[in-house]
């Protein structure tokens, strides 16, 4: 009897763990979720990668959008739901290193339409303001409805920077034509 309890506690504990498995996947020792919510939309997992500065990871980044892809220009012109979800992963991060590193990543993307966007850039700064630790998590999602990309640390919504110009270029910090990273620009896409 009692092997027949363990038997069948096994087999509920398997099922379980399956369907756990089914919903989430580790990425370098990150656990990502393979879909989000995002007002009444399920987003999906599309790709993730890691960025590292001076051989240190600083951060996991996952992109989720409504319909898989590997065109980043659709992805950027796409007037849908998707987020940018970022996990801190080191404790040497700060507010003002992201923000930094955003900025000129931002700056980048929007070319010689930075200073008609800079006013929105440091909205976002504000946003990100807050002191940081490892383990934080940002999700930078666009919402269709009111054309702005929310941000979000650790499941509070800190503030909306609203704009689909805003969005195209923020989204082109890393699948941009000349993106922060070529090997994170893949991975999000993944190739």
């Amino acid at each position: 009897m009692k092997k027949i309890l363990l038997v069948i506690a096994l087999g509920i504990s398997a099922l379980f763990t399956e369907a756990n498995a089914q919903k989430q996947i580790v990425f370098e020792g990150v656990t990502l979720p393979r879909t989000i919510n995002f007002e009444n939309k399920t987003l999906q997992l599309n790709g993730a990668g890691s960025r590292s500065k001076m051989w240190m990871e600083v951060y996991i980044q996952a992109l989720y959008l409504s319909q898989l892809s590997q065109n980043p220009k659709e992805i950027i012109n796409d007037n849908q739901e998707m987020s940018i979800r970022i996990e801190i992963t080191s404790a040497l991060v700060s507010s003002g290193k992201l923000t930094r590193a955003i900025h000129a990543g931002f700056e980048k993307s929007a070319g010689a339409d930075f200073n008609a966007l800079k006013p929105k850039m440091e909205l976002l700064k504000g946003f990100l303001a807050d002191d940081i630790k490892r383990g934080d998590v940002f999700e930078l999602s666009y919402n269709s409805k009111d054309s702005s990309v929310w941000v979000t640390k650790n499941g509070e919504l800190k503030g909306k920077v609203p704009g689909f110009d805003f969005k195209k270029v923020f989204f082109g910090i890393w699948l941009g034509d000349n993106p922060v990273d070529e090997e994170l620009k893949n991975s999000l896409l993944g190739i």
